[in-house]
């Protein structure tokens, strides 16, 4: 059987010839029609891939504590939506959950570890990565250092994390924090990160969740602005997209983006970049204001 559609994504929905998110029922064609199972991802990172294998591109990450729907579960994979930026696609089963309790915290800085106790001398039991999610059930301290105390037993520093209802003032300042980040194809973690996932992961800790793929990012994130001659009317903030890329302005004259020719999170100046860049792929696309 073939999926019949119009207009959707199927990044952002879920469909297949066989099985479809009970939602689009009357929009698509399908075997059959399920409401998806609420459910949470429950590792550091969970990778999102093309196809329920191995060896499958992986799409996106979804981070520790994402809430997300699951249609179906099978031989391992399970086929699931996230809620936060409805992207479609599989994970292990043994990555979600079920959703018990809710989230307190957000991790706000890049990389923060989890200790079996509240306590930097113990072996850490773990690793999270900003944007993760948990739920704090108490406070400790230790020899002068507070921690935040997981349902778990677990233990993280509790300086590296931020109420949920507290999001950064500025989401530059947060891309800023993540330089030195490796680039990953797919990454939106401070382990490993690609260019569209640092602009959402620093939209996301300023409090608003955005679309994941740079080419959605350059449709319709925000307002388009005209840069004017020799990009006087760049400023802070402001997204330059070229074909496949984007990178977040972080002054009038210089980006920070997830590169891959340097395989980093990297500042470049503008006209730097574009002269690069040009070269071998044209100069940029288009210009948005978040």
């Amino acid at each position: 059987m073939t999926a019949h559609f119009s207009g959707l994504d199927a990044r952002l929905n879920a469909f297949r010839p066989d099985l479809a998110d009970a939602r689009l029922q009357g929009r698509v064609e399908a075997g059959r029609f399920v409401a998806g199972k609420p459910a949470r991802i429950s590792v550091p990172v969970a990778d999102v891939r093309k196809a329920p294998k191995p060896d499958a591109g992986v799409n996106t990450q979804f981070l520790h504590g994402d809430e997300v729907l699951v249609f179906e579960e099978a031989d391992g994979w399970a086929w699931v939506q996230a809620e936060r930026d409805s992207y479609v696609g599989y994970v292990q089963t043994k990555e979600v959950a079920a959703r018990d309790g809710e989230p307190t915290h957000i991790v706000s800085v890049p990389r923060t570890f989890l200790y079996p106790g509240p306590d930097l001398r113990f072996p850490r039991a773990g690793a999270l990565s900003m944007g993760s999610t948990v739920a704090v059930a108490g406070s400790a301290e230790t020899r002068g250092t507070h921690y935040a105390l997981l349902p778990s037993g677990e233990a993280v520093i509790a300086a590296h994390l931020r109420p949920l209802a507290e999001p950064a003032a500025d989401f530059v300042a947060v891309a800023e924090t993540l330089l030195g980040t490796p680039y990953l194809w797919g990454g939106v973690s401070g382990f490993g990160i690609d260019c569209s996932g640092l602009v959402q992961l620093s939209l996301r800790m300023a409090g608003r969740d955005v679309v994941r793929d740079s080419d959605m990012q350059a449709a319709g994130l925000g307002e388009a602005f005209e840069p004017g001659p020799d990009f006087s009317g760049v400023r802070r903030g402001d997204l330059v997209f070229w074909k496949g890329h984007v990178a977040i302005m972080t002054g009038e004259s210089e980006m920070v983006h997830a590169s891959g020719h340097t395989m980093l999170v990297s500042r470049e100046g503008l006209k730097d970049a574009v002269a690069r860049i040009g070269y071998l792929y044209g100069g940029p696309t288009g210009f948005r204001r978040p």
